[in-house]
């Protein structure tokens, strides 16, 4: 079987040259980000002028792919009596997607001009509607007391340990007795250097939502089977299903696989 041959110690040494010299940049890019979590959003948000192909969020791949991988999951798990609440939406690709197989969406997202902008790309689609909610906040779960199924992806792996405690806890009211949560998060091992690079960053220049994502947000981090045991525990949480996922990010190198984040997805359900 053919395997590619491995780089020679040159080779990796001017890599690992190349990356190391691209964190003074990356510092002073970073610094303008605002500490404050929310107003971070909103900036972000704020600031975006095109979504989809050929747009300017670095997580929007602007096709269905990542979705269909995750339907026949959602299909097995989630009750499809129950409304689903996109947690973290954005600008509310997937909460459109949802509302395809469930009788209400709902988009909800701690930055007002996402919300604004979800609501302005989803027309006049019924079961779909926006709300702007910290879900991290006391008493975020409130409106569903019926019961949700939850969707979330790529919020954990950028919240601080007190964040994602908190978030989780309002899963868990929010889900109630039927509800179900599936989450998705990246789950890139490596360093955040090994991570902007993998996206496309170099020393001649950074992909423009890239750079904008770097300016503008805290640098994420990542979240894994581990991470899942701490955040979401087996005496609390029942693990339906877990495994590996790729998430899909703005093609912006056009260096093929440079688009696909390895990620870890799960399905659970609270416990009693």
């Amino acid at each position: 079987m053919y395997s590619p041959a491995k780089p020679s110690p040159a080779k990796s040494l001017l890599s690992a040259l190349r990356k190391y010299l691209l964190i003074p940049r990356l510092v002073r890019l970073s610094r303008s980000a605002p500490k404050d979590r929310p107003l971070a959003w909103d900036r972000y948000w704020a600031g975006i002028r095109a979504t989809g192909v050929g747009g300017e969020v670095l997580w929007d791949a602007g096709t269905d792919d990542e979705f269909l991988g995750y339907k026949d999951v959602l299909l097995r798990y989630l009750d499809p009596e129950l409304p689903v609440v996109d947690v973290g939406c954005g600008h509310g690709s997937f909460t459109r997607a949802l509302a395809g197989i469930f009788p209400e969406a709902v988009g909800v997202d701690v930055s007002e001009h996402a919300v604004r902008r979800a609501a302005a790309e989803s027309g006049e689609t019924g079961n779909v509607r926006f709300e702007v909610r910290d879900m991290t906040a006391p008493g975020a779960e409130k409106g569903f007391d019926g019961g949700a199924n939850v969707f979330i992806r790529g919020v954990l792996h950028v919240l601080e340990p007190a964040d994602q405690a908190a978030l989780v806890e309002n899963l868990r009211l929010l889900a109630g007795k039927r509800g179900t949560v599936f989450l998705a998060e990246t789950n890139f091992q490596g360093n955040p250097v090994d991570y902007v690079t993998h996206l496309g960053a170099t020393m001649q220049g950074i992909p423009a939502p890239l750079e904008r994502a770097i300016r503008g947000l805290p640098m994420p981090g990542h979240f894994g089977p581990g991470e899942r045991q701490q955040v979401l525990p087996a005496e609390a949480w029942e693990l339906l299903e877990d495994g590996e996922v790729a998430i899909e990010t703005n093609p912006a190198t056009g260096v093929d696989g440079r688009s696909r984040v390895p990620g870890y997805y799960a399905v659970l359900r609270p416990r009693g």
